[in-house]
């Protein structure tokens, strides 16, 4: 089990461990993009209170977002895919955003600020918050005030800007 650290820019962290025993191909992937850096100065472009705060593929530029390109796509590791997945969204649990079709995951999740168990089996879940500093850090972030602009909703109106993400333990 590998331990990582989501370092915001206003100085809070958000602790997660990743489950490689539950979803190899997405914890190798996640692992190579904070190895690469590729997270660093990004935001979470998209927070719903009750549901979900979601970032890895924008930064914002005044209340536009601008999209971060040069991530490759992985297998769904999730039960409509093929794949046993057993990770339950519950609170806390981290897991990968991706489009309609299921192999379209590259470098975007999302950390579920409640439960979410109706995402079960449709989305690689990989690992979890560890303390509950990090959980609370997730649950304040999904209550950020926001706006939508051009096709995009739920934009915080004050950008919550990941400065860079660790691999703490391997």
């Amino acid at each position: 089990m590998s331990k990582i650290q989501i370092q915001l820019k206003d100085g809070r962290n958000i602790n997660l461990e990743l489950y490689e025993e539950i979803a190899p191909i997405t914890v190798r992937n996640f692992k190579n993009l904070i190895a690469e850096k590729y997270f660093d100065g990004l935001c979470f472009h998209r927070t719903i209170n009750g549901f979900m705060i979601q970032g890895g593929g924008f930064y914002q530029e005044g209340h536009a977002l601008r999209e971060k390109h040069g991530a490759k796509t992985i297998k769904g590791e999730f039960s409509l895919n093929g794949v046993k997945n057993n990770l339950h969204h519950g609170e806390g649990v981290i897991s990968m955003a991706r489009t309609n079709i299921p192999d379209s995951a590259s470098s975007q999740f999302f950390i579920c600020s409640a439960d979410c168990g109706f995402l079960d089996g449709q989305y690689a879940a990989f690992g979890k918050t560890v303390d509950d500093e990090s959980l609370a850090t997730v649950k304040d972030i999904a209550k950020v005030p926001t706006h939508s602009f051009s096709y995009f909703d739920d934009i915080p109106d004050e950008p919550v800007v990941i400065k860079t993400v660790i691999l703490t333990e391997e």
